[in-house]
């Protein structure tokens, strides 16, 4: 009898737990990484513990993230560029997408920061320091109060949210200098200058560390926007609202 009661105890155990698994949902993301630090993968472990939830995050650029979002490979489509200049970059590789099949929402502000290395000493530069900076006019930290060391702009080349609103509201759209150092995405960027002490670049506030500092700077700031094909889905809804509890955004 008790080995009887037994086996019914742990069927209903294992019955609960694959119901449980069953519920589980998986919500995926894709877009832009300035969006993705500033809210996603910040909320990443915390929101799977809380709902259970699988969030795969799939970092590409916002464009790539419409697109993908248009073939059904993924729920959400995130960026911090207006969702117009995405349906355009989306039509110039071939994929028409229709903006009345589309909503949109605004979730936080992405915030672009200067990181410079550990080591500097500098901790203001005004938009005309930056624009000599990045436009190669100003190439010697003590020019800025700093050390005697040669400044090297570091650039993203997989960053052009980015870089076009950094180009916009700090350079006038001046040309970056010719001889800032490639590097590819927001990691990329931040390890670069971790690694070199006359380094200096931009980023998303959300991929602040202490291995760089921060410098203050004029705001520079765009909306971080969520994108579903129609209306969002309960699994959807599901986690902006819990955005929305944790960090308060939506209401405000």
């Amino acid at each position: 009898m008790r080995k009887l009661l037994s086996r019914v105890f742990c069927l209903g155990i294992a019955c609960f737990l694959m119901s449980g698994l069953a519920m589980a949902q998986e919500v995926r993301i894709g877009g832009g990484g300035a969006a993705i630090a500033t809210v996603f993968a910040p909320m990443k472990t915390e929101y799977e513990k809380s709902s259970g939830d699988a969030l795969t995050i799939l970092q590409s650029t916002p464009v790539k993230g419409l697109i993908a979002l248009e073939k059904g490979e993924i729920d959400i489509a995130t960026a911090a560029v207006p969702l117009e200049s995405m349906l355009a970059g989306a039509a110039k590789e071939g994929v028409k997408i229709d903006p009345a099949t589309l909503q949109q929402v605004e979730v936080a502000k992405n915030r672009v920061v200067v990181f410079v290395h550990k080591s500097n000493t500098v901790k203001r530069l005004s938009k005309g320091q930056l624009k000599k900076i990045f436009g190669g006019k100003i190439t010697n930290w003590k020019e800025l109060g700093g050390k005697d060391q040669a400044i090297v702009v570091v650039w993203g080349t997989a960053t052009p949210g980015q870089n076009a609103l950094f180009s916009k509201e700090i350079l006038d759209k001046e040309a970056v200098t010719a001889s800032a150092v490639k590097a590819t995405d927001y990691l990329s960027i931040r390890e670069m200058i971790t690694a070199n002490p006359g380094a200096i670049g931009i980023d998303p506030e959300g991929m602040t560390m202490a291995t760089v500092n921060v410098v203050d700077i004029p705001v520079v700031t765009s909306p971080i926007i969520v994108v579903t094909k129609g209306k969002p889905s309960a699994k959807v809804e599901k986690l902006l609202a819990y955005y929305n509890d944790e960090f308060g955004y939506l209401t405000k």
